[in-house]
């Protein structure tokens, strides 16, 4: 039987970080791959990172989480509220959607008391502000052997009620009273927990009790199933963990004989055994013993083995084993603590780049792909990912080699003006080498958008100079 897959087709971003407005189309229009990949290169503090952290929000607002406090500061100075929009492909068999969800940020002080204790409690205690999602929108078209629908609404909450057309509200929710009131309280918290609304589990609830139209609510399931468990964003947190002595794996897994998914992320220290639950033993001796299979490869005589401990009893009083990674290379055997920040690196996404490989319905997206990547295995990783894949692989990166390595309808560009942050390369011809055609654009500046803000060198010069001056013996 077939299942849902969902992709991201394209992002919008207005007032978003850096970005004043910036759209980029993931899809490679040029070739006609399996796999979707997106490598996006730019200077230093041009909207990179933005568009990662703009899909880390898409996760978090699809998946009915809170979004955290410190996403108010990603608002464009000067600017009232971010706009974010995001269109999917979503299709299973001769089914298929082209949906739009869109939605705006801004940034609101909390209602509570802002006392020690409640500073205290606080999943944000160090901000007094908190993220309001508001003015969403699902929108969609449809059609698959028997039926076409067009560009239609289906959830708008840009009214004074509680969300249009009033159609579909009927057909969604249903007339009853009650209900109706249930939604409204529920439209109200959502706004009070920095939640989205129409993926909050109440009107989830309600729509799978009493919506009878099958286009609707498969829609509406295949993008919470999307942001839940087939979204993974990697970004500079994550990465910073690793500093910490910690590793964080973020994982999708399933077992042969068993239709049933595990999917999640464990952060496990580096530099001391960590207590697991029973029921995660078997699936980290299992992520490792997979991962192994392909690390051996890429990494010759290196694999990760996982020493089982002690059983113990958790706070909870719930059981668990002590665990510890390991590091074998031709023999012998080292914690894994003592090996290389790009080592630590590579085990921690390594499993969902097997995933994305193999699996249609997976996105990963991933900031500074490259930290810690030997610039020739990186180029030969994203050259076989992108050619024989089936998942969506979005990155940013600073080295260069992939640009030579993979198709170049997978690479986009940043650009120095906030209100045009993202552009393909046009007049590339096939025989061009994109890093060679890069280069020459920052010197000569042949694109429609400059995509470098040129350094003079006798300018740092004098500034390294002048900032030395107390260091002059």
């Amino acid at each position: 039987m077939s299942r849902w897959s969902v992709r991201i087709e394209s992002v919008v971003l207005d007032d978003f970080k850096n970005v004043k407005h910036g759209e980029i189309n993931l899809e490679n229009k040029k070739s006609a791959y399996r796999a979707s990949v997106l490598g996006l290169y730019g200077q230093n503090g041009s909207g990179k990172t933005a568009l990662i952290d703009s899909i880390g929000i898409l996760k978090l607002a699809l998946s009915g989480s809170r979004i955290p406090a410190k996403y108010a500061d990603y608002i464009n100075v000067g600017a009232d509220y971010a706009s974010l929009k995001f269109q999917f492909l979503v299709k299973k068999g001769e089914a298929q959607y082209h949906a739009w969800y869109e939605f705006r940020i801004r940034r609101d002080l909390r209602q509570e008391d802002y006392s020690p204790q409640n500073i205290e409690n606080s999943l944000d205690p160090m901000s007094k502000f908190r993220v309001t999602l508001y003015d969403e929108c699902l929108r969609f078209q449809y059609c698959d052997e028997k039926v076409k629908i067009r560009m239609a609404s289906l959830i708008d909450t840009k009214t004074e009620e509680v969300f249009l057309p009033k159609s579909r509200y009927i057909e969604l929710v249903g007339t009853d009273k009650k209900t109706s009131t249930d939604i409204y309280v529920a439209y109200k918290l959502a706004e009070e927990s920095s939640r989205s609304f129409i993926f909050s589990r109440q009107l989830i609830n309600t729509v799978r009790k009493n919506c009878s139209n099958v286009i609707y609510t498969d829609l509406i399931n295949s993008l919470l199933t999307f942001g839940t468990r087939e979204l993974f964003v990697i970004n500079t947190d994550t990465s910073g963990l690793i500093s910490l002595n910690a590793l964080p794996i973020a994982f999708k897994y399933k077992y042969d004989d068993e239709p049933k998914e595990t999917f999640g992320q464990l952060a496990i220290p580096l530099n001391e055994s960590v207590l697991v639950p029973m029921e995660l033993v078997d699936v980290v001796r299992e992520l490792m013993s997979n991962m192994n299979i392909v690390l051996e490869q890429i990494i010759p005589g290196l694999s990760i083995k996982v020493y089982e401990l002690d059983t113990e009893l958790s706070k909870d009083s719930k059981p668990g084993k002590r665990l510890q990674l390991m590091s074998e290379r031709n023999g012998k055997e080292i914690p894994l603590k003592y090996e290389s920040e790009g080592i630590k690196k590579i085990v921690s996404i390594l499993q969902l780049l097997i995933v994305v490989y193999n699996s249609e319905s997976i996105t990963l997206a991933v900031d500074e792909l490259d930290a810690g990547f030997f610039e020739y295995l990186l180029g030969e990783l994203l050259k076989v990912i992108s050619e024989k894949g089936k998942g969506q692989l979005i990155f940013t990166s600073h080295n260069l080699r992939p640009l030579e390595t993979i198709d170049k309808g997978f690479i986009a560009f940043t650009t120095v003006n906030p209100e045009n942050r993202y552009i393909r390369f046009v007049n590339v011809k096939g025989n061009n080498n994109l890093r060679d055609f890069y280069y020459r654009d920052i010197t000569l500046g042949e694109q429609t958008e400059p995509v470098y803000d040129p350094t003079n060198n006798y300018e740092i010069m004098l500034a390294l100079k002048e900032a030395g001056k107390t260091y002059d013996t």
